[in-house]
């Protein structure tokens, strides 16, 4: 009898320890309110080639509001010139669920970006974007991985027959760096959505790795993000703030949430 209990005190007291230690749920942020832009800054780039920037929270031309479509209260993006929305909050260790689609309106593109560790500067990557590590919404390279202003990673890819560099999980490490023909790594399946159809995407961040999923399968992954300044790696590049693109083409979103983990599950990574 003694060693019945005993058994049975040993096996609770295992299953209270695991509890103990297990990951709790974290709760969801959302990061639009389907209200306003609060939480949010914009910065807008010239209405005209090598003109000057509109700059921070000027945006005559309606680039970002929120709109009723169908009923449900959206983020609209217009497109027609280049510009950011960028929240105020940096982010580390995390999952993000975003959905997208597309619009009628197209003035070069459908084209637009999921900036992530954002940090630095309005303008650095291409005159109008903070450095960042870029998840491409360009449709047709839903997830491809691009380097924008001043950041590095390495990514398992291969160097096809047009000397474009494609993500597999099998490759060996390469760098991605700015200004080379590695700064871009595309993706390694297309799984985008039909125009006119809600696309979406995910992104797991967890320490020095990042991997981006579209419409639930993973298609990219980022290893040792880091800064680069003056042609090297200066310092792990794990936090910073998100940003999303105005980029030619017409652009509505919806339920932006993020929330905190303490791992990204193993299995996105085999």
């Amino acid at each position: 009898m003694r060693q019945t209990i005993y058994a049975l005190l040993l096996i609770a007291g295992v299953v209270l320890s695991s509890m103990a230690f297990s990951p709790a749920k974290k709760n969801w942020k959302l990061l639009f309110n389907g209200k306003d832009l609060s939480g949010w800054e914009v910065f807008v780039g010239p209405k005209e080639k090598d003109g000057e920037p509109l700059g921070l929270n000027n945006d005559p031309l309606d680039i970002f509001t929120v709109k009723d479509l169908n009923g449900e209260k959206v983020l609209r993006i217009s497109g027609e010139i280049n510009a950011s929305i960028a929240t105020l909050e940096e982010f580390e260790n995390y999952h993000l669920v975003m959905e997208f689609r597309w619009g009628d309106k197209k003035y070069t593109k459908f084209n637009s970006g999921l900036l992530y560790h954002s940090y630095g500067d309005f303008g650095a990557g291409l005159g109008v974007w903070m450095s960042s590590h870029e998840f491409q919404l360009w449709t047709g390279h839903i997830g491809d991985s691009y380097r924008m202003g001043n950041t590095w990673c390495e990514i398992t890819a291969t160097k096809n027959s047009v000397d474009k560099y494609v993500f597999s999980k099998t490759a060996d490490h390469i760098a991605s760096v700015p200004k080379t023909e590695t700064v871009i790594v595309a993706k390694d399946k297309d799984y985008e959505k039909p125009k006119g159809e809600w696309n979406r995407i995910e992104l797991y961040c967890y320490g020095r790795t990042s991997v981006h999923l579209v419409n639930g399968k993973v298609n990219m992954i980022n290893f040792n993000s880091a800064k680069y300044l003056e042609g090297r790696k200066v310092e792990p590049l794990t936090k910073g703030k998100i940003q999303i693109q105005s980029e030619g083409g017409e652009l509505f979103i919806r339920n932006i949430k993020i929330r905190s983990i303490d791992q990204i599950p193993p299995k996105l990574l085999k």
